[in-house]
């Protein structure tokens, strides 16, 4: 249990009194993006569990983020390890590079949110780092090709990863529950929603608030070398900034983006509770699994796969397969299109430079 085991011991370890203005404003604005992410991916936290009408989008919203902000005492922060310093080289980290990053990454999750695209935060957010390193260095030079190599291969893995579980638990569930009512199955997985929603939100938070200690953690270290104290990539990430990534992340679900819901709880099937228990459970184990992996996979991609792989078991024509696409879609543009933004950040920033 990484916070209760070392809580007390990383709280206040870096000198915050020496951070520049500059610094304090980035951290603002990473917390910001992270309040984002929490916002545009509540609708992956919830919906199935509105859409199929076990709770109302008030109360879900509430039950997300609740366990979105606790998934802090669950796991060791192996994603914010990568995140920090497996995508780019932190040698080449600057107050520049994290603002385009960013800015890019913040723009994209609005721009996506309002057509109800439900695009990855965590790619976009790589795609900003990418984008801004090799905008800084005219080259692919400070790139770290292992750290971007798993990323980009769960982006494939990942959603199928979703699919094969979540077909799976479907399975086991029509084989165990098909002597039952309709009626009973129907009453009993509306109470088993709520702990496989409960679930999937602990993997969102403990998945995805990491990101942004990630960047925040590079941030401090390169703060830490331009003369604000001893702050190394040997650190470990303060307590203070992981309570804050995930208070910030729980209160971006609860204020929830709702263009979002219809896309991934009706639009792709249509659901039922029993459907949305095998969905978020499949989900759930994907994103669990990749924590422990120390990689930083699309909650967005695991609940889509998820979905379809409850959908197929049902039969392929209930799948929507024209919305899927749409949704595919925007995966593939999503780490390209944010690295063309946080480029034309990077250069637009270097301009506003006195």
């Amino acid at each position: 249990m990484h916070f209760i085991d070392s809580a007390a011991k990383h709280f206040g370890t870096m000198p915050y009194q020496d951070l520049t203005m500059t610094v304090w404003l980035l951290i603002a604005l990473a917390l910001f993006f992270d309040f984002l992410n929490g916002f545009h991916d509540a609708a992956n936290s919830v919906a199935t569990i509105v859409s199929t009408r076990v709770l109302s989008p008030q109360t879900a919203v509430v039950w997300a983020a609740f366990f979105n902000f606790v998934a802090f005492m669950l796991f060791h922060l192996k994603v914010a390890a990568t995140m920090g310093t497996g995508i780019i080289d932190p040698s080449i980290v600057d107050n520049q590079v994290i603002a385009a990053t960013l800015i890019a990454a913040c723009a994209w999750d609005l721009i996506t949110w309002y057509y109800g695209l439900p695009t990855s935060s965590s790619h976009a957010l790589i795609g900003g780092l990418i984008g801004a390193a090799m905008a800084k260095t005219a080259s692919v030079s400070s790139l770290q090709w292992g750290g971007i190599q798993k990323t980009a291969l769960f982006i494939v893995v990942a959603p199928l990863l979703g699919l094969a579980i979540g077909f799976l638990i479907a399975l086991i569930v029509t084989w165990v529950c098909r002597k039952q009512t309709p009626r009973r199955v129907d009453r009993f997985f509306r109470v088993g929603q709520l702990f496989s929603a409960s679930l999937y939100s602990l993997g969102h938070g403990g998945n995805d608030a990491q990101k942004t200690m990630g960047i925040i953690y590079v941030l401090l270290i390169a703060a830490s070398a331009a003369g604000s104290g001893g702050f190394t990539a040997a650190s470990e990430v303060p307590t203070e900034v992981v309570l804050s990534c995930h208070l910030a992340m729980g209160l971006g679900t609860l204020f929830g983006g709702w263009r979002i819901v219809k896309t991934m709880g009706q639009r792709i099937i249509r659901l039922r509770p029993v459907d949305g228990f095998c969905a978020e459970t499949g989900a759930a184990t994907t994103l669990i699994l990749t924590i422990f992996g120390g990689i930083p996979v699309s909650t967005t991609q695991t609940i889509t796969g998820s979905i379809v792989g409850v959908g197929a078991m049902k039969r392929w024509s209930a799948i929507r397969w024209s919305v899927a696409g749409q949704v595919v879609w925007a995966w593939i543009l999503t780490i390209p299109g944010v690295a063309a933004i946080a480029a034309g950040s990077w250069w637009l920033l270097r301009g506003l430079q006195p």
